[in-house]
């Protein structure tokens, strides 16, 4: 063989050098081969094309020794081994009689039985371990209609008669009747062939596992739920790695915020978890017909298919199912559209619905035999969109401290049809190519990147875990552009600045005091004591609102804050008068001989005795009237 160091891109992908390594008796000397041959292809940057050649040559020897062993294969009928004609081997079934007419219990005897198992072929051929849960199912091959299928199932189901029946809805001829022979069948087939039936690591999770990615490394395969099976297969390569690099690149030179964004924001869902990092929000909104879903159709082929039906969803489901969703995904994004199709249930608790996709890990459940089921968890990214900033339908400022928010200017695309039909028919290439750039890089070179854009991002103003979901766009943001699009078309720090909120913004309890004092401005008449015709709210004396305590406790339910919490952070703001003993936040006033406990909240340092704000009559702050 040609030495190492000598080889090209060309020699090491020719058939001389791949058919000399497979022609090697030894196994382990032939993984040598391979494993030192797929450094050098790293090397010479052809790792995704031999990977590609390797796995055809397996292929044909795979079909080669098949060949050989039908040549050898006796043409008469065989005892105790299944006698099915297609691609697998024969297996040992003990005393069963297993050919094409069916599956029944040999009678040592007369040769046969009326004991029927099953009316077709079917065999175990894989077992699958699943990496979460240790858990095993098992792959079935059966032949109907002239035609081999395979299914995964637990495999619970195939050791219960009860539960294997349930098969029939998948087209395998099983009744009640025949149910427990059935299993007894595939346990001793299972069993008699247990050396060559193979073990296959699986999962029923997308993104990092164990070091790899998949779908990407296909030593893991998948064995999720058939009702995610659609988002799986859609995540992938499809049409021309060319064109999509070239129509994105050319919108990346547009300049348009709204499209770098989104793409970073893709990008960055696979350095979530690398990086220690929670999942956050991304959200574009703004007015109807501006560009937000084929912004939100560009961000997804990133990684998967943006046609309808396939990857994207939206908030009709429910929490239960969009919890089952992000734990299949894992570490690739969640990409919602329109905020504004939810569902009642998500409507009334949208702001729960925030925390829990943000909190990275699902409820606790308990199954039906009083045990607790896996628990989902996932770390990634959330990208939505909708006419309405995701932050109106929340109030509290922990929700809002989890989503970065974009706004969505007129005509982000000059033809938004003809980027979202290239993007239909091209797509995956870019995800894939990130992550082989993320595995090259290493995570801590990525850390380092993502901890300088923290550095500069830090501002005891702005709040750190917004700050630090912005680092996390960033850094995918810089890596994509250096290695994937070349174009220099990074997001600037000034830009990014943009979309973090000011802490006192975002604080609860001063939007609680603004709340207050607002409430106390639209509603003079109750703070007012000539007035009999309304309700008391309570009295304004000295620049400050004298609020009857039950009223005061009333308000701040009525806008979803905490009163406890409100005035302990008020008394150390020296927004309120305590009791001089300090234990309580409320003092005893006196109405017409009425002793009432109320709270002594300052107005603003604007405000006169009655509460209302003076206005400058001096030259400069005179208010203009529109004519003179």
């Amino acid at each position: 063989m040609v030495p190492l160091n000598e080889l090209t891109a060309e020699t090491l992908l020719s058939n001389e050098v791949l058919t000399e390594v497979f022609d090697q008796e030894d196994e382990l000397y032939r993984a040598e081969l391979l494993a030192s041959l797929g450094l050098k292809a790293a090397e010479l940057r052809v790792k995704t094309e031999f990977r590609e050649m390797v796995s055809a040559y397996k292929k044909v020897e795979k079909e080669m020794k098949r060949q050989e062993r039908e040549k050898v294969k006796a043409p008469c009928y065989l005892e105790n081994w299944t006698n099915f004609t297609g691609p697998y081997d024969n297996m040992q079934c003990k005393e069963w009689l297993a050919t094409e007419t069916g599956i029944c219990l040999r009678n040592p005897s007369t040769g046969y039985t009326d004991i029927l198992a099953c009316y077709h072929p079917i065999l175990p051929i894989e077992r699958l371990k699943n990496l979460e849960t240790g858990e095993e199912q098992i792959k079935l091959a059966y032949k109907r209609n002239g035609r081999w299928e395979e299914i995964i199932v637990p495999k619970t189901m195939v050791t219960s008669a009860n539960k294997i029946v349930s098969l029939s809805g998948r087209g395998i001829a099983v009744t009640s009747e025949n149910a427990k022979y059935l299993v007894r069948y595939l346990a001793d087939v299972e069993n008699a062939n247990e050396e060559h039936i193979a073990v296959q690591y699986s999962t029923s999770k997308l993104g990092w596992i164990r070091g790899g990615f998949l779908p990407y490394d296909t030593d893991i395969v998948f064995d999720g739920d058939s009702r995610f099976r659609q988002i799986y297969e859609s995540v992938g390569q499809s049409g021309s790695r060319t064109a999509w690099y070239e129509h994105v690149i050319a919108l990346r030179k547009a300049g348009r915020i709204e499209v770098k964004f989104l793409l970073a924001a893709a990008f960055s869902s696979v350095l979530v978890q690398p990086l220690g990092g929670l999942p956050y929000f991304v959200d574009l909104w703004g007015e109807t017909e501006g560009g937000k879903t084929v912004s939100l159709m560009l961000a997804t082929s990133v990684w998967a298919d943006p046609d309808e039906n396939a990857y994207i969803k939206d908030y009709k489901g429910t929490e239960v199912g969009l919890e089952a969703i992000c734990d299949l995904l894992n570490n690739l994004p969640l990409i919602l559209d329109d905020s504004s199709k939810k569902n009642r249930k998500i409507e009334d608790n949208f702001e729960g619905l925030v925390y829990d996709l943000c909190s990275g890990k699902g409820k606790t459940r308990s199954n039906k035999e009083l045990g607790l089921n896996r628990e989902n968890h996932w770390k990634n990214c959330i990208l939505t969109n909708g006419e309405r900033p995701l932050s109106s339908y929340v109030t509290q400022g922990g929700a809002i401290n989890r989503i970065l928010e974009i706004e969505c200017g007129e005509r982000v695309f000059e033809s938004p049809g003809s980027t979202a039909e290239l993007v239909k028919r091209n797509y995956g290439h870019a995800g894939r190519e990130f992550v082989e750039v993320i595995k090259e890089l290493g995570t801590e070179k990525i850390r380092e990147i993502q901890q300088e854009f923290a550095r500069k991002l830090a501002d005891d103003e702005k709040m750190q875990k917004q700050s630090l979901s912005l680092s996390i766009v960033l850094t995918a943001d810089k890596i994509a552009t250096d290695y994937l699009f070349k174009d220099g078309q990074y997001i600037s720090l000034e830009e990014a600045k943009e979309v973090l909120v000011d802490r006192n913004e975002l604080s609860d309890n001063e939007r609680c005091y603004q709340f207050i004092l607002d409430k106390v401005a639209m509603n003079p008449a109750r703070f007012d004591i000539q007035n009999e015709n309304v309700e008391k709210w309570g009295v304004i004396e000295n620049g400050f609102a004298i609020i009857y305590t039950t009223a005061f406790t009333a308000l701040c339910k009525e806008g979803g804050f905490s009163r406890t919490s409100f005035l302990s952070w008020a008394n150390r703001k020296d927004l309120i008068q305590a009791e001089s003993s300090g234990k309580k936040m409320d003092k005893i006033k006196s109405f017409k001989g009425n002793k009432v406990r109320c709270v002594f909240l300052k107005l603003n340092d604007d405000a006169d005795k009655d509460g209302f704000v003076k206005v400058d009559q001096s030259k400069n702050g005179q208010e203009e009237l529109p004519f003179h």
